[in-house]
């Protein structure tokens, strides 16, 4: 399980998460629901340590946490122009060197996006940019997912993609946690409803 243990963050004098408490399981897909500015993405990146909490914790209670892998997306994917979608994804492998190519090109596959691997990025329409981030949090096998908007410029044909995709990944024993504001694109494949208000996560019935 991936546990918050009181977890509060503060910028400065605005309390954005205040002593939060829940477990997420393994194959389970938690989505996570709640206003604007509530800080939804910021627990996200409290999850994936692009934050730190101000006082107390994030535990993974069957693995040493700083080796755990995520695979991410939060807010707008921005990739470089001038390289290809396969390239791209091999530079970002790069950074782990954990994977190979055909790892690389199996999860353009599931994304939809062999067939223009090697096209430039600059070509791609938004909704290719956003199928080319899902590869790229996918690629390397994670055990958490973490996913921010994830069918924001996808049509329905890449809404059903990113769903697929997801069902596999919860069967593989991975948690997923998606923060979403078009509900009606991911609900159906939830197996928790969490919102996130006046500071606090609670799960919905």
């Amino acid at each position: 399980m991936l546990v918050l243990e009181n977890l509060s963050k503060k910028f400065k004098q605005n309390m954005i998460l205040d002593h939060v408490n829940y477990s997420f399981k393994e194959g389970n897909i938690y989505l996570i629901r709640g206003k604007n500015g509530v800080g939804k993405t910021v627990l996200l990146k409290l999850l994936c340590d692009l934050y730190k909490p101000t006082s107390g914790a994030i535990k993974y209670t069957n693995k040493d946490k700083d080796k755990l892998l995520y695979g991410v997306i939060i807010e707008s994917p921005i990739f470089w122009k001038d390289k290809t979608g396969y390239e791209t994804l091999e530079f970002l492998s790069s950074i782990r060197n954990t994977i190979n190519k055909s790892h690389i090109n199996d999860a353009l596959k599931r994304v939809g996006l062999y067939d223009f691997k090697d096209m430039l990025v600059k070509k791609y329409s938004l909704g290719m940019k956003q199928k080319l981030a899902i590869a790229q949090a996918i690629m390397e096998d994670p055990a958490i997912l973490l996913f921010d908007e994830p069918t924001n410029s996808l049509d329905d044909e890449g809404v059903d993609i990113f769903k697929k995709i997801v069902k596999e990944e919860r069967e593989k024993g991975k948690i997923v946690i998606i923060v979403s504001h078009n509900i009606e694109d991911v609900v159906d494949i939830c197996d928790k409803t969490l919102f996130l208000k006046n500071q606090c996560l609670n799960e919905v019935d």
